[in-house]
């Protein structure tokens, strides 16, 4: 079964920072983005940051640009999201996912993990 599992959401003040996690079990996505959407309350789904399998290229929203790092682990199967200087306005749910498409109108996603809620005070 491919599953995508993630964890290290949480509450935090303002600019402070957390670390996601998300584990790929059942595949190793290889012809795939890893990466995390949100979406917060009443808002569209905004894609955040993804790497690629294949060659580790990374991208970023302009949001997360400067103050978010992607990074991969291949031997654990394992993405990271380092995210700094968090913003009340970064509060989301974020969802882990392989997909196909960053930066298009033909988003394909394969796998969806089950969301972390993170939750930045100000």
């Amino acid at each position: 079964e491919v599953q995508l599992v993630e964890s290290g959401g949480g509450l935090v003040q303002a600019g402070g920072s957390l670390r996601l996690s998300c584990a790929a079990f059942g595949s190793t996505f290889d012809d795939y983005l890893i990466g995390w959407f949100r979406q917060a309350p009443g808002e569209d789904r905004e894609g955040v940051s993804c790497i690629s399998r294949r060659d580790g290229s990374t991208y970023y929203a302009d949001s997360a640009k400067g103050r978010f790092t992607i990074s991969s682990d291949n031997a654990k199967n394992t993405v990271y999201l380092q995210m700094n200087s968090l913003k009340p306005e970064d509060t989301a749910v974020y969802y882990c996912t392989a997909f196909t498409g960053w930066g298009t109108n033909h988003l394909s996603f394969a796998a969806w993990g089950q969301g972390t809620q993170v939750t930045v005070s100000s």
